[in-house]
C-alpha cells in the first residue's frame, strides 16, 4: 500500500534497494547503470526507481538526512513493500588518519550519540551492526576492484553542528568515519528480522516475514576530519562511483 512518503505500488519495489541520502543521486545512479528504470516514487522530491542491472532487479532511492529520515523510509521498505536487503550508499568524514580521502568505508557497526534505540525498551546500550553475508560480499567485491578500503565502526551523529566536536572521543574507540543515518538503518533491519524472538511460548510459531532482513552501509571519504582534506564537486562525482560499483556488484548477487 501506498504510504504519506511513497506512492509506490505493490511490486514497484525490487527485493533488494541502493539507499543514497541524496535523491539526486538516487536519479543519478538509475540512469547511469540501470537498465530501464521506471520511477516509482517523487514524494518530497525523494525519487525512486527500479530497473535491472546484470541482469537483476534493482531499486534506488534517496532517504534524505539524519536518523528521522532514513527510519522513516527504511521501516516503509521493510513493513509495507517487502524489501529484504537495504544497502546504504554514501559519503561520511574520515576521523582515522589510516583512512584518506576517496576511501571506502564498509561499516562492519554503527555507534552513535542518538536515542534512536530508546523505543526498543531496552536496559543498555544497543550495539547495531551489519549483516554479515552482506558484509562478507561487500569485501569480496572492493577487493576483486582493488578499490583501497576499510572496514569497521562509523560514528552515525544526530547533530551536524555541533557545539563542541566529539570525533575525537569517538576516534579513539577506534570509529573510522562519522556519518548520520547507519545506526537507524541498522536497527530497523535488525528488529525486523528477529521479531518473533523472545516471544511468549505460545507465539513462538507464528511465522515472520522479515526474517530475513539485511543491511549494509558503504560510504565513500568525502572529507577528512583528521587532516582538513575535502573533496570537490568533481573529484565527489568521479570517486563515488567506486561505491556504487561495488554496491550494484553486491546487490546483483542477492
Amino acid at each position: 500500500m501506498p504510504t504519506p512518503h511513497n506512492t509506490a505500488k505493490p511490486g514497484e519495489i525490487a527485493k533488494t534497494i541502493l539507499l543514497p541520502g541524496d535523491p539526486l543521486r538516487a536519479r543519478t545512479l538509475a540512469e547511469t547503470y540501470l537498465k530501464d528504470p521506471v520511477q516509482f516514487n517523487s514524494v518530497r522530491n525523494m525519487y525512486g526507481y527500479t530497473g535491472t542491472y546484470n541482469g537483476k532487479r534493482i531499486s534506488v532511492m534517496g532517504t534524505g538526512m539524519g536518523m528521522p529520515s532514513i527510519g522513516i523510509y527504511t521501516y516503509e521498505l521493510i513493513h509495507e513493500y517487502g524489501v529484504k536487503n537495504l544497502i546504504r550508499i554514501g559519503s561520511c568524514g574520515a576521523i582515522n588518519r589510516k583512512v584518506r580521502i576517496g576511501d571506502i568505508i564498509i561499516a562492519q557497526g554503527a555507534c552513535t550519540d542518538s536515542n534512536y534505540a530508546y523505543q526498543y525498551g531496552l536496559h543498555g546500550t544497543y550495539s547495531a551492526i551489519a549483516s554479515f553475508d552482506l558484509l562478507r560480499k561487500a569485501i569480496l567485491s572492493v577487493e576483486k576492484h582493488g578499490f583501497p578500503y576499510a572496514v569497521g565502526n562509523v560514528f552515525s551523529t544526530d547533530i551536524f553542528y555541533k557545539e563542541k566536536p566529539l570525533w575525537r572521543d569517538w576516534a579513539k574507540m577506534g570509529c573510522l568515519g562519522v556519518e548520520m543515518e547507519t545506526y537507524a538503518l541498522y536497527c530497523n533491519a535488525v528488529r525486523a528480522a528477529y521479531a518473533s524472538e523472545g516471544a511468549d511460548s505460545d507465539a513462538k510459531s507464528l511465522v515472520n516475514p522479515h526474517a530475513d532482513v539485511k543491511a549494509l552501509g558503504i560510504f565513500t571519504v568525502s572529507d577528512s576530519m583528521v587532516t582538513g582534506e575535502t573533496t570537490t564537486p568533481e573529484e565527489r562525482q568521479n570517486k563515488f562511483t567506486n561505491m556504487m560499483e561495488v554496491a550494484l556488484d553486491v546487490a546483483s548477487k542477492l
